[in-house]
């Protein structure tokens, strides 16, 4: 039986859109925020990158409870929304994306990363109203050269919690695309999980004008949006699990 996974890393960015993708990145974030809490899960933000508009260009955020992984798995894809956005003056209803990403967290012990292969630098971490945290050069960012892939973590106090924040999700990513490549998976980087954000590539739409959720994967809909990105995501978890129980992977 396969051990059951109680630590993930969700990552969010913001896709096709502009302002509005950001904005919508902003409530898959907060929805994911409130699921966690209504699950009794712990829910702490690693990294995020603010716009002004109360949205985000990406959000890093680690959550811990039991069957966290089991429940959010399905989550990973391009999200599309269709609405008419808070800034567009005629009533004209925009297509934007945001890319979600699940990743189990993984244990140094069980995944090793070459210190050669990494490149780290420090920066302020820039927190609110002048505090301590924006004197010190407290935030992370590590560059892993054979992939290209990086990472970061401000949240922490100190640089070196920081760096062992930002040292676990990149771990979780290179672990993520060695099972990608051990699976024949196509593609040998996270886009293989996220796709590029185009509005093509999607799993599930969020169409306002006519208050339906649809996931393209299993082809159910729902309705009451508001609801559900206030964090009632439970019809959409059970769904999957009623397909994941009629229709166990080998």
């Amino acid at each position: 039986m396969e051990k059951e996974i109680n630590k993930i890393f969700l990552e969010i960015r913001a896709g096709t859109g502009g302002d509005e993708a950001a904005l919508f990145a902003g409530d898959l974030a907060r929805m994911y925020q409130r699921y966690a809490q209504q699950k009794g899960w712990c829910f702490g933000v690693v990294d995020d990158n603010p716009t002004s508009l109360k949205g985000y260009k990406s959000f890093v955020a680690r959550i811990v409870g039991e069957g966290v992984y089991n429940a959010l798995k399905q989550e990973s894809g391009v999200h599309r929304v269709q609405r008419i956005p808070e800034t567009e003056r005629s009533g004209r209803v925009h297509t934007s994306t945001a890319t979600v990403a699940i990743l189990p967290e993984i244990e140094s012990r069980d995944f090793e990363v070459n210190p050669n292969d990494l490149e780290v630098t420090f920066s302020r971490a820039g927190g609110p109203g002048g505090q301590n945290v924006n004197k010190v050069e407290t935030a992370v960012r590590i560059l892993h050269k054979p992939s290209g892939i990086v990472v970061s973590s401000r949240a922490e106090r100190s640089q070196h919690a920081n760096r062992d924040a930002a040292m676990n999700i990149l771990r979780s990513k290179l672990y993520e695309i060695e099972k990608e490549k051990e699976a024949r998976l196509v593609g040998a980087d996270r886009k293989a999980q996220v796709g590029s954000g185009d509005r093509s590539e999607k799993i599930r739409t969020y169409n306002f004008p006519d208050d339906r959720i649809t996931d393209h994967r299993i082809g159910k809909k729902w309705s009451r949006i508001e609801k559900i990105l206030e964090g009632n995501l439970d019809p959409i978890i059970e769904a999957f699990k009623e397909r994941d129980t009629q229709h166990p992977k080998p």
